[in-house]
């Protein structure tokens, strides 16, 4: 017979086995996107363990509830099977911590095995925080469309699962705070699948007050992972006392507890709303099928992706040096050729592959600006309608994180001072309803989005008076309208008539030209009286990779964005002239064009000083047009951009460098740090 403390040792050792059994089908049930029948089959695993342990407390309330799956409707399946496991855990917390108490010596015992809980797995926490911020983004569109269309059931069904995901995500995980949240939300939007509820204005701002508080809670769980400080988090109270008042009724009824006592009720108080599920409900199936096939993802670190992304690029500049050595001129071997040939076409494939991954479309940002657009006009007064066309283009992420700062400024811009108030444009004869457009799409490689309004149009006058007042044009010049409309993003420039906590002092559009800059694109304006204003936006498609021409300068070699050139030509000697003794400029197509000579920029010794023998390129930055004077053209190539270091990143005039074919350096040129130092 063994002794007391071996026998409470091994029952310890049984419950830390069945433990870890259901803490793995827990993380399987919640992260691994399984179908409802692997889910049972998991589920029915458990209970024949537990039965071998003597635990038939927890086999009976799996039986119970694998019994109930059977006849319950889809859309519930999910609540079913998380309620299931989060009351076997109490279960075996409860059963474990009885054990481990009455076992002698237990609290000294260093053999007791532990487990270690879900709330401390780094790695299942930042799966968490990413798998939730999806479901909110998610939460924000269905919630802007219910806002217009309440009776929606599809759109309330998708805000439903979203939160009701993130609550027993969090469960598992033991962020309580999270859970609550998420739990009283769910419970304000099931009155809503069941027609208790009507979803009004009031209605969607608590349930978008709950998607903004999971945010910032989501944001400090990750500043907790990294070490940072913790950002504070919203009222929780009052938020909790908000999402009841929205529904105005008794939540002590109607919101049932998960532990053993009461999951009949939990079973019962779900099967008794069925009837009341309409057809769009009853498409979790469809879901399941499309979370399986989600199952083929892999999740990968942005880091390791980048890093990918450069090994592929090194790998193009080897295979040119490789395919431009001299040597190989020498070699007229078919087979090796056709072999060189083929390691180029397997190499710029890779290179392409690897930068589709790192391709997202621009739908997500979309989505940021519709919440925007809302709560701007209800905070303005304005009745908004955006529209958003071609939310599935693909551009790099790196684009797209950059273009959520300018992209903020511009609608903020255009509700504020571009669309009027609903009196005013009556009175002008408009819709009552302000119309916003976001538009994205590909040209001439390059990635353009428009941002459209049918306001009152840009002030030309004012523009105008405001500039002369800033001293920034002469009182008696005048300039046309592409170039004036060029002035509001001066830093500083306003025509606001007072400021508001929206908008109107002056630094939005200054932000967004040179957050533009930086991405290597440029901002065109179109705008008419009374009709309203476009932003053009050209951006590159993505930061890595860069098509530019390959210029030399005596034995040096420059690239010249191709995206700022406009044309390039051989000057005659009366082409280029000097105006007053101080600026040089070039006569191109009866416009004076200020020149810049590089080998002067750079000092180094040219071919040839004569403008005739000299090639002139002409290059737009910043919407000012200005010649590059050259030796020669060299030719057409694109190239990975490479980073300088640390120690001469902020060279003026010098964006990055590139390895050439024939395994040169060149320096890529920044056209408007060349102009402005120059000017200066």
């Amino acid at each position: 017979m063994l002794p007391p403390d071996s026998i409470a040792a091994k029952n310890v050792g049984v419950s830390g086995a069945l433990s870890a059994q259901v803490e793995n089908v827990a993380v399987q049930i919640v992260l691994g996107g399984l179908g409802i029948v692997q889910r049972l089959a998991l589920l029915a695993e458990i209970s024949k363990s537990a039965q071998e342990v003597n635990r038939h407390d927890i086999a009976q309330v799996i039986n119970e509830s694998v019994k109930t799956t059977k006849t319950a409707d889809p859309a519930i399946i999910d609540s079913l099977i998380s309620d299931c496991i989060t009351r076997v855990q109490h279960l075996l917390c409860n059963r474990n911590s009885e054990t481990i108490s009455n076992s002698p010596g237990s609290s000294a015992s260093p053999e007791t095995p532990s487990i270690t809980p879900l709330g401390e797995d780094r790695e299942l926490l930042s799966d968490f925080v990413m798998e939730s911020r999806d479901h909110l983004s998610q939460v924000e569109v269905q919630m802007i469309t219910l806002e217009k269309h309440p009776k929606d059931a599809e759109a309330i069904n998708t805000t439903f699962r979203a939160f009701h995901t993130i609550k027993g995500l969090a469960g598992f995980l033991g962020m309580d705070h999270i859970r609550e949240i998420a739990h009283e939300t769910e419970t304000l939007l099931d009155l809503a699948r069941n027609r208790r509820l009507t979803i009004s204005s009031a209605v969607v701002d608590v349930v978008l007050a709950a998607a903004d508080f999971l945010k910032a809670a989501l944001l400090n769980l990750e500043q907790s992972l990294s070490g940072t400080p913790h950002s504070p988090l919203p009222d929780q109270a009052a938020l909790t006392n908000r999402l009841r008042s929205a529904g105005s009724i008794d939540y002590e009824g109607l919101v049932p507890s998960v532990n053993s006592e009461q999951g009949n009720a939990v079973q019962n108080s779900v099967a008794a709303s069925l009837p009341e599920l309409t057809s769009s409900e009853r498409r979790a199936p469809d879901e399941h099928k499309n979370q399986t096939s989600d199952s083929n993802c892999v999740k990968v670190g942005t880091a390791k992706l980048d890093y990918l992304v450069d090994m592929a690029g090194e790998l193009v500049i080897a295979e040119s040096m490789v395919r431009h050595h001299p040597e190989f001129a020498q070699i007229h071997s078919p087979a090796l050729l056709n072999s060189l040939a083929q390691m180029a076409r397997i190499t710029s494939e890779l290179q392409k592959t690897a930068m589709s991954m790192r391709m997202v479309p621009i739908g997500g940002l979309f989505q940021k600006m519709s919440r925007l657009t809302r709560d701007l006009a209800r905070k303005t007064g304005k009745r908004v309608e955006l529209e958003t066309i071609g939310s599935d283009t693909e551009l790099d992420r790196n684009v797209v994180e950059e273009l959520a700062d300018p992209l903020m400024h511009m609608v903020r811009n255009a509700i504020d001072h571009g669309l009027e108030l609903e009196t005013d444009r009556l009175a002008a004869a408009k819709d009552s309803t302000g119309h916003l457009r976001l538009r994205a799409g590909h040209q001439a490689g390059h990635i353009v989005i428009e941002i459209a309004d049918d306001g009152r149009g840009l002030d030309r006058d004012r523009i105008l008076a405001k500039a002369r007042h800033m001293a920034l044009i002469e009182e008696t010049r005048s300039l046309p309208d592409s170039e004036l409309f060029d002035l509001i993003f001066h830093p500083g420039f306003s025509t606001a008539v007072e400021v508001t906590d929206v908008s109107g002092r002056g630094v939005g559009m200054d932000v967004v030209r040179r957050k533009i800059q930086k991405l290597r694109g440029h901002v065109e304006i179109s705008s008419s009286p009374g009709t309203g204003t476009t932003f053009c936006l050209r951006l590159p498609i993505t930061l890595a990779i860069i098509d530019g021409l390959v210029v030399g300068v005596g034995s040096e070699r420059y690239i010249v964005p191709i995206f700022s050139v406009r044309e390039m030509l051989r000057p005659t000697a009366e082409m280029v002239f000097t105006v007053e003794g101080v600026r040089e400029v070039a006569l191109v197509r009866d416009k004076l064009l200020p020149v810049v000579r590089l080998y002067k920029r750079f000092q180094i010794q040219p071919r040839s000083k004569e403008a005739a023998e000299s090639l002139l390129i002409v290059a737009q930055v910043a919407g000012r047009a200005f010649c590059l004077m050259v030796d020669d053209l060299i030719g057409k190539q694109e190239v990975v951009i490479k980073s300088l270091g640390e120690s001469i990143k902020e060279v003026p005039g010098v964006a990055g460098g590139a390895i050439l074919g024939d395994g040169r350096v060149g320096l890529i040129l920044d056209l408007e740090g060349i102009f402005q130092g120059v000017a200066k």
